[in-house]
């Protein structure tokens, strides 16, 4: 799979000529390509700038100046690119990595605007919106299945986002969250739900005021997905019972779920503290949840579910070793 996307940077000299010999003439061969100018300059005066379409939809971004080039695209990588060094949106000088960002933009508000109405959830998942393997899941997964919201619209799905990504909790772990959304060679709406899981408790953690750091690598070879103020989280989304093949009742799915990472995760960190997402759930699902307040057999749990509005309602078993605040409405 080709991941988010990253520029390529050559240390090398580029010339228009050599752009049309050695990128324009191979893709062109591949997929049929023309070249054109960018829709907005580098903000470097140094550096020239093209855009490569291709005739299957691909593009690709390219700018250069003696000594230094950068490419990106969600297409073919041209040969004489493959060796290069990657970065981030982050690692590429401001002026290049704004320009790319304003070109990647003004396709999503012409391909599909309303998504590029909500300027923050464009910006955050820019590298997957755009990227050669989550162009198409992940835009489908906002617009048809409300971001994970069931009962919701894709406006009411796309605004708990953009309220939560506006605050800037995130911006630091900008790739690390949405590269996990973008990741899939197919449409997959479970795994997709489970990553929105772990923005779902970041805006928790947020609302409670709680220091949290994303994709905690330990020693045991696991990654949970949060340290909080030193303490570890790990977080679990079952499916809603419509789309399970067992385990077909609500409380059996948050029960076999949760219980699942104990064989996992928290076998080998017993301390960290789990929460179990149940945003998939419908009203009534919730509510039988919630009236029976099932345990998965591990202390510290938290089960919760969010609803578009901001509002989270949860129950728990065992003592947190951080507070929580208001963050949660306690059934």
């Amino acid at each position: 799979m080709a991941g988010p996307l990253r520029f390529r940077r050559s240390d090398e000299s580029w010339s228009r000529e050599r752009v049309r010999e050695q990128l324009l003439a191979p893709l062109d061969a591949s997929f049929g390509a023309r070249l054109e100018d960018p829709w907005f300059r580098v903000g470097d005066d140094r550096y020239d700038a093209v855009r490569l379409e291709m005739d299957n939809g691909d593009f690709a971004l390219f700018c250069f100046r003696p000594g230094r080039a950068y490419w990106l695209g969600n297409t073919e990588t041209p040969e004489p690119l493959w060796r290069t060094e990657k970065e981030t949106f982050t690692e590429a000088p401001y002026a290049v990595s704004r320009w790319a960002q304003r070109e990647l933009t003004a396709r999503l508000e012409v391909t599909d605007p309303w998504l590029a109405d909500y300027g923050y959830v464009t910006w955050f998942f820019l590298p997957v919106f755009c990227s050669k393997d989550g162009r198409d899941t992940t835009r489908r997964f906002f617009e048809e299945d409300a971001a994970g919201f069931p009962d919701a619209t894709r406006e009411q799905g796309l605004q708990f986002y953009e309220d939560l990504l506006e605050t800037g909790v995130l911006d630091e772990h900008r790739y690390t969250m949405a590269s996990k959304l973008g990741t899939s060679p197919g449409y997959d709406v479970g795994r997709m739900r489970a990553t929105m899981a772990e923005f779902n408790v970041a805006k928790i953690l947020a609302d409670a005021g709680l220091p949290f750091e994303p994709e905690v690598e330990q020693d045991s070879g696991h990654a949970l997905d949060f340290s909080v103020d030193g303490h570890l989280v790990e977080v679990t989304r079952p499916e809603p019972p419509a789309r399970r093949s067992h385990a077909d009742h609500p409380v059996a799915a948050v029960v076999e779920t949760g219980g699942a990472k104990r064989t996992d995760q928290l076998a080998k960190h017993p301390e960290a503290a789990l929460f179990v997402d149940c945003t998939s759930f419908t009203d009534a699902e919730w509510a039988a949840v919630k009236g029976e307040q099932p345990g998965v057999g591990h202390e510290p749990t938290v089960v919760f579910r969010a609803r578009p509005d901001g509002t989270v309602e949860g129950y728990r078993y065992g003592a947190l070793p951080f507070d929580l605040g208001d963050a949660i409405t306690w059934a």
